[in-house]
């Protein structure tokens, strides 16, 4: 098949999600209001409550709003996964990706195009909500937010393939929102987000260690080291395995249904 195909196809999705996204501006503005209220509002009640000592990769002592600025940046990105991923549900069934799906182009193709689009768009609020960060003086050195981009993305994609993994085993718009419930609120409470580890470990044995198999908490230091200029071979290997992983996934999951419907045919 012509390249140019591929091209189209793949501006086609990315403009699709960049109108969307354009035309439903309360999603963006939902999008930085939940961060915004951890860093503004519980951040202020945990400052006294949570102290947090020196650790990689920081060099002083730093508050609380400084920490949680790399967890809540991951936030963004999984809540904007989810959400896309949701749209993908309807957009399977009655919207374009339908076409798309029966179109002689690779599904691996048009999922990567998918994944893309989730992605940029993610990026584009994360670094909206750090420009927000820093009229509340939380500010990350200057290199770090370059740095930081393609800990961001990789993030974003790993987060996106997850989503896209779980659009392609629900059918219905009702059970996905159910589902996301029990995905993204386990993944991001437990997780290195909003407490070091070693906060956990002090709590429950058990919920360290489940903190520290949990992808979110390697994605959330993947960035926060980034934000540092520095870089956590861990934590990129654990996420970019997982987004590996769930992209397999993701797209055995969409040749089933295009075999079961083959079948049904």
């Amino acid at each position: 098949m012509h390249l140019n195909a591929y091209f189209i196809a793949f501006k086609g999705i990315l403009k699709r999600e960049f109108l969307r996204f354009i035309h439903q501006r309360t999603r963006f503005l939902s999008a930085l209001v939940r961060p915004l209220l951890w860093l503004v509002v519980f951040a202020a009640g945990f400052r006294a409550a949570l102290g947090v000592s020196i650790i990689p990769p920081y060099e002083t002592y730093i508050t609380y709003e400084t920490y949680i600025l790399p967890g809540l940046c991951c936030m963004i990105l999984l809540f904007n996964g989810m959400q896309s991923s949701l749209s993908m549900v309807y957009d399977r069934e009655m919207g374009s990706m339908k076409v798309l799906l029966m179109s002689p182009l690779p599904r691996a193709w048009l999922l990567f195009c998918k994944l893309i689009a989730i992605a940029l768009l993610s990026l584009a609020q994360v670094y909206a909500f750090i420009g927000l960060g820093w009229l509340v003086d939380v500010e990350p050195p200057l290199i770090g937010l370059v740095t930081v981009l393609p800990a961001l993305l990789l993030t974003a994609l790993m987060l996106g393939a997850i989503g896209l993994f779980l659009s392609s085993r629900i059918r219905q718009l009702e059970n996905f929102a159910g589902v996301m419930n029990f995905v993204i609120f386990p993944m991001f409470f437990m997780s290195s987000a909003l407490y070091p580890l070693w906060k956990m470990r002090e709590s429950s044995e058990w919920l360290y260690w489940v903190c520290s198999v949990n992808p979110f908490t390697h994605a959330v230091e993947l960035v926060r080291f980034a934000l540092y200029a520095e870089f956590n071979a861990t934590a990129c290997l654990v996420t970019a395995g997982t987004a590996l992983v769930f992209t397999v996934l993701a797209l055995m999951g969409f040749k089933t249904e295009q075999v079961a419907k083959s079948k049904a045919r």
